[in-house]
């Protein structure tokens, strides 16, 4: 089944996971899931939906990316830069509580 609707987050969002309580910011998104059976099975312990957009995440004050299901995030309250070392790989500026992309998505 996939879905046909809007993804409810956006690129340069600053987000905070409820399961795993870290904040991060939104790198690209996945209007379904776009990984492997294999890490679904391995990874994804609460079994979220795969027909629901699914998210690439820069971790705050680390250099970890996550893959997290849109029902596992909400909006960040904090509005604060996050801390990781590919920040300015994806984003130009931090400006009103979003970041900025480098460049236009196509």
């Amino acid at each position: 089944m996939k879905r046909t609707g809007q993804a409810k987050f956006n690129v340069g969002q600053l987000v905070y996971h409820k399961l795993f309580d870290y904040r991060g910011v939104i790198f690209d998104v996945d209007l379904d899931f776009q990984g492997s059976d294999d890490w679904y099975e391995q990874v994804a312990k609460s079994r979220p939906p795969k027909y629901q957009p699914w998210y690439h995440v820069l971790v705050h004050d680390g250099a970890k990316n996550t893959y997290v299901a849109e029902r596992n995030l909400e909006p960040d309250t904090v509005l604060t830069v996050i801390e990781h070392p590919l920040i300015n790989d994806f984003f130009s500026k931090f400006e009103n509580g979003v970041y900025i992309p480098n460049r236009s998505s196509n």
